[in-house]
């Protein structure tokens, strides 16, 4: 196996350059008037955003941001083969702080965790306690980012696990604790699944569990089935992007990964959609947060590779958020925000996962570690405490 690489983020001048050019030259079309985000990114929104990524957007801000960390390239045999894995690995100067995986989503990268990475690697310096300390861990996901994309077809949800698995024990990790959300929140629960004896704890902040096959609906309560049609109004309304990355994302793929003006708007739509903003996504997250997690997925070319998870975990049956079928015995926490695309009865995610602890949030939603970070920061120091 080849050696594992120190790995900083420098991005060529020349593709900057590029990119600022495409904005600058971008062709928007027209919209329904005040038709506002109804039909998808509103106008007036993208236009002020792509603007401020051509003119004043600092992508080396963003860059030394990243390299604070400590990151590296792993090589791990993979179920296609061998692939280089790009990921944060922040250790705690806490000698005996407990390792901790965490996997961020579509269309998240790294980046979306880059608030909770410094207080959970050294809480000490953040007004926290050094008993909370881990040792974090943040890949990129395969053909997302700085990882190397699978190049045959297959790579499925299970085999993100089995490849994250590889990581972790390269580096040197027998025993941790686990923690995602959207694509994470699977990963997690397979990794629960086939490698039981590994995982200390599952901290999943969207809770990927079936509906159980009998009396589903019995004993819900007006709040729970509130949540469900919430739910089935996102599946009904808010689901188009599946079904195009879910069958045909290479189609998809030439125009996002050509414009970065249509980069911007599907992406944009989600952070929009799935957080609790309130109808205002510049809001409730920074302008350079956005851009520079778009810029991610822009400099890297990695817009379709990520796509083809959809596609993937579709044709394998393990699509969205479905998780394993059977029961993981692995102790796990959920944490609801209000806002999040699927909230589950508690006896549901009961029948998936062996739940032990259970957080209603009073605010946040998909982003938990944007939005809300100091929330999901206390609520995994919470559930780990015992597994010290």
């Amino acid at each position: 196996m080849l050696p594992i690489e120190a790995f900083e983020v420098r991005v060529a001048d020349d593709v900057l350059d590029d990119l600022r050019r495409r904005l600058r030259a971008a062709r928007f079309p027209d919209e329904i008037s005040d038709s506002g985000w109804d039909y998808g990114s509103e106008l007036a929104t993208v236009r002020e955003l792509a603007a401020y990524w051509a003119e004043e957007y600092d992508w080396r801000a963003a860059e030394r941001s990243l390299n604070r960390f400590s990151q590296c390239l792993v090589p791990v045999e993979s179920p296609e083969g061998p692939l280089r894995m790009h990921c944060i690995h922040q250790r705690s100067p806490v000698a005996e702080a407990l390792p901790l995986l965490i996997t961020h989503g579509w269309p998240g990268s790294v980046w979306e965790l880059h608030r909770v990475i410094g207080p959970l690697s050294d809480p000490g310096a953040h007004g926290g306690s050094a008993r909370d300390a881990f040792h974090v861990v943040c890949p990129s996901l395969p053909g997302y980012g700085f990882s190397e994309a699978p190049r045959r077809a297959g790579f499925d949800v299970e085999a993100v696990a089995r490849t994250m698995a590889a990581l972790m024990e390269r580096l040197g990790y027998g025993r941790y604790g686990a923690q995602g959300g959207d694509w994470g929140a699977s990963v997690s629960a397979w990794l629960g699944r086939l490698y039981p004896e590994r995982l200390l704890g599952l901290h999943l902040n969207l809770v990927p569990a079936r509906r159980p096959q009998e009396d589903a609906f019995d004993g819900l309560s007006a709040d729970e089935l509130s949540r469900l049609d919430r739910g089935r109004r996102f599946r009904d309304e808010g689901t188009g992007y599946q079904a195009i990355q879910g069958t045909k994302p290479q189609t998809l793929g030439y125009g996002l990964h050509d414009s970065p003006v249509g980069l911007l708007g599907w992406i944009l739509e989600k952070f929009h959609a799935w957080s609790d903003c309130d109808g205002d996504v510049l809001r409730r997250f920074d302008r350079d947060d956005l851009l520079t997690n778009v810029t991610i997925y822009w400099v890297t070319g990695t817009i379709t590779s990520s796509m083809r998870l959809y596609c993937e975990s579709r044709r394998s049956g393990q699509f969205g958020g479905r998780g394993p079928e059977s029961r993981v015995e692995v102790p796990t926490a959920c944490a609801l925000f209000p806002a999040e695309l699927f909230l589950p009865p508690r006896r549901w995610a009961e029948a998936a996962f062996r739940v032990e602890q259970w957080t209603e949030m009073p605010r946040g939603g998909h982003f938990a570690a944007l939005e809300e970070p100091e929330l999901l920061i206390e609520d995994v120091r919470k559930f780990f405490a015992r597994y010290r």
